[in-house]
């Protein structure tokens, strides 16, 4: 056997091996108005390029669909049309409004995509110098109410009843265009990522070593440091927290998530995470929960199948849903 020329051969075969494994690209980019973190794994930088620009285009054509700050997308004609006319709309964006009344009757109303329709009376950029009365508060739910969203799915309708009513997919829109964008990307071929929306996180399959994902938990109290770090394979977790925006008042502390309900911020808890098998979800129940309040909203996620919590209060005090444990760091 001539080994001068098998050790050749053999060394081409493990360089071909190291230049067409599978690792991590991440691209960060600015997209639906937050940040975006992609992450797709691939043989060669040039393959995930090309995944990575492929999801930023479907993230696009979301955005041009569901928001209200572009003139142009269908959730602008129907605000424009409310109290006047129903408005034909993609059966993407139908579904979306239909699941999100979905939510809304599971949660009571603590989530609405009606909130569009409060008067901005709360400040959170600091220039809030008093309280709102109670007037006030009251006057700005005034036309909210998911109650009054009318849908034909015969004809692919949505109509708000009243003139001036608005819907925004604030609270549940990233969730969404996370998940649509890991479905395009499965269906692509990439075998593994994460897409996270600005905490808005959803992941399939491994690391390339094996590993599942894993997803740190901000402390809230010191929003530079995790105070525990799991695994999360081919699901979703999003994490809401009064940490960056609120106000205080009489020293108490009023976070930027409002109930649409009673036109009052939230108050009592300091961060919220949710667990679920979809972004949509975990996102709008995230929120919800700041609104309903500990005790209610952990309640509400026991019932819910595959979908779990971990809350922490305005002291730091830290509680989960019935099926979750977690290693604080």
């Amino acid at each position: 056997m001539n080994t001068m020329n098998i050790t050749p051969i053999l060394l081409s075969l493990l360089l071909s091996v190291v230049c067409f494994a599978q690792q991590p690209y991440k691209r960060t980019l600015k997209l639906m108005g937050s940040r975006f973190d992609i992450t797709v794994v691939a043989d060669d930088s040039i393959r995930a390029n090309s995944y990575i620009a492929t999801a930023v285009n479907e993230i696009s054509r979301i955005e041009k669909l569901i928001s209200s700050w572009d003139a142009a997308s269908q959730t602008s004609e129907i605000n424009r049309n409310s109290g006047i006319r129903p408005v034909k709309v993609d059966i993407e964006l139908f579904q979306l409004i239909e699941r999100s009344i979905g939510i809304s009757k599971m949660t009571d109303g603590a989530f609405d995509i009606s909130y569009a329709s409060m008067d901005t009376i709360w400040k959170f950029d600091g220039s809030m110098a008093n309280m709102p009365t109670a007037d006030e508060i009251k006057a700005s739910i005034a036309k909210v109410g998911f109650q009054h969203i009318v849908l034909d799915k015969e004809n692919s309708t949505v109509f708000l009843r009243s003139k001036g009513m608005k819907i925004g997919f604030g609270a549940i829109g990233k969730g969404y265009a996370a998940d649509k964008t890991k479905t395009f990307l499965v269906d692509k071929g990439v075998p593994s990522g994460i897409i996270n929306a600005s905490g808005d996180m959803t992941t399939w399959g491994k690391q390339p070593n094996g590993d599942s994902w894993k997803v740190a938990l901000t402390n809230p109290m010191d929003k530079n440091k995790a105070f525990a770090l799991l695994p999360i394979t081919n699901g979703a977790v999003v994490t809401s927290g009064n940490y960056e925006k609120f106000v205080e008042f009489n020293n108490k502390r009023y976070t930027h998530i409002i109930d649409p309900r009673t036109g009052w911020p939230s108050s009592g808890i300091s961060s919220v995470t949710v667990f679920a098998p979809s972004a949509e979800l975990a996102d709008a129940l995230a929120t919800s929960i700041f609104v309903m309040g500990k005790e209610v909203g952990l309640d509400r996620i026991d019932q819910l199948p595959k979908v779990e919590c971990v809350l922490i209060d305005d002291k730091g005090n830290v509680f989960t849903s019935n099926n979750i444990e977690i290693d604080t760091q």
